[in-house]
């Protein structure tokens, strides 16, 4: 009692964070039974019946299942795979840089795309990518291109690499301060002492900046992967339309329209619970993996 009375101040600190989470992040934990009754706001969650795995049910028997759910894994493997390792040599290209300004000015260009909203970047992709009047399309025409520009955001085939170079382009920098800061870590006596082996600045690279920021490496690539089905739905949803919708229709804007717009309250709760449960499945499994091949691991 007496150290809870010395540190009060800090928990006067604590309690507003802890008050949001408990309103936003638990307590909304408790509709999550809408995916197991025939929710209706009329009746709400005490009087609607329950109908067990109904819901469930429902959307793995139908035709949006396969289709969202490839989109979804489709779309987050190709993150993972071209976003997890660019911001790695993104961070190794700094770390070597020895002009102080050139270093300091090339951060805040990569860095500066990042505070960017998403509607503004999304309005900015499709600026671009207009295939009238987009900077590429000029560009294709002022170096003498034949034809049409083509009008990529009408593509399904070329909807995922838009979403995901676009993504990297806004969060590249950003995503490789944390790896920047593991880097400036190390020891410099390990650098030294390469030197004086005659380690060439690759195998520097190679056989000291890898193996010690590896650890924190693999507990990103962890916390990416458990978050496998957790596409944002703001970047998709605005960049989709009726022309390339069957590669852009995924999990999370699929709740939002039944959930929203057809207002199928219960079905919408059920997908985005077995979204979730997915998630914490995978994640529990990456976690056992890398604990057992790497000894590096969230718990």
């Amino acid at each position: 009692m007496l150290e809870i009375k010395k540190s009060a101040s800090l928990y006067m600190l604590l309690l507003p964070s802890a008050l949001l989470l408990l309103c936003f992040a638990y307590l909304p934990l408790g509709g999550l039974v809408m995916a197991f009754q025939d929710f209706t706001p009329s009746k709400g969650i005490f009087g609607s019946p329950f109908v067990g795995l109904k819901h469930f049910i429902q959307f793995f028997n139908s035709y949006q299942f396969k289709v969202t759910l490839l989109n979804t894994l489709k779309l987050s493997c190709y993150s993972i795979a071209a976003g997890f390792p660019l911001p790695i040599i993104l961070a190794l290209m700094c770390n070597q840089m020895r002009n102080g300004k050139f270093k300091k000015t090339f951060q805040v260009i990569t860095y500066l795309p990042h505070f960017i909203s998403t509607m503004v970047m999304c309005g900015l992709v499709l600026i671009f990518l207009s295939p009238s009047s987009g900077l590429f399309a000029n560009i294709f025409r002022f170096l003498g291109g034949a034809g049409e520009f083509p009008n990529l955001m009408a593509d399904p085939a070329a909807f995922g690499h838009v979403y995901v170079w676009s993504d990297i382009w806004q969060h590249l920098g950003w995503d490789s301060i944390i790896y920047l800061a593991a880097l400036a870590g190390i020891d410099s006596s390990y650098y030294e002492a390469a030197t004086m082996d005659g380690a060439t600045t690759l195998q520097k690279i190679r056989y000291i900046d890898l193996p010690l920021i590896m650890p924190t490496a693999m507990i990103l690539l962890i916390m990416r992967v458990g978050n496998i089905l957790g596409i944002g739905f703001e970047k998709v949803f605005l960049l989709q339309n009726v022309q390339n919708i069957m590669a852009s229709e995924i999990i999370s804007t699929y709740v939002y329209k039944i959930g929203l717009q057809s207002m199928q309250y219960s079905l919408s709760t059920a997908i985005g619970l077995f979204n979730t449960v997915v998630n914490v499945a995978i994640l529990l499994l990456v976690n056992f993996i890398s604990k057992k091949l790497t000894e590096s691991s969230l718990f």
